[in-house]
């Protein structure tokens, strides 16, 4: 069982309507801040003679303009994120390569164009 929570922003907060994984509303209650919304809720569910543990996914919902820009910028950052562990990958590689060939930390760094200090973390990494 999951609880699926909807957070609707108003002037004093946030609204949140929960419902169960079928779909069958459970409750209302509010918050002043989003952050304070899954205790808010766990409350909620406690008082109310249910499971507080029981998993929730909190869901804010915006107008389309604005979920869309959020859902952009997740996008981004998700591939970012890709991008950045693949770039780590390369590095790895690269340091154990260039370790190999008999390169100090030093050289090692200036080919990579990396700090020293990345370069050692790196080499661990890569052992």
């Amino acid at each position: 069982m999951t609880y699926f929570v909807t957070a609707c922003r108003w002037e004093r907060g946030w609204e949140l309507h929960i419902a169960d994984d079928a779909g069958q509303e459970v409750g209302v209650t509010q918050c002043r801040t989003l952050g304070g919304a899954e205790a808010m809720v766990r409350d909620y569910l406690t008082l109310d003679d249910r499971d507080g543990d029981t998993p929730l996914e909190i869901r804010p919902v915006f107008d389309t303009a604005v979920q869309e820009q959020v859902t952009a910028a997740r996008a981004r950052v998700r591939a970012a994120q890709r991008e950045q562990e693949a770039a780590a990958r390369e590095s790895r590689a690269a340091v154990a390569r260039l370790d190999e060939l008999g390169l100090s930390g030093t050289e090692i760094a200036r080919v990579l164009q990396l700090s020293k200090q990345r370069v050692s973390e790196l080499r661990k990494a890569a052992r």
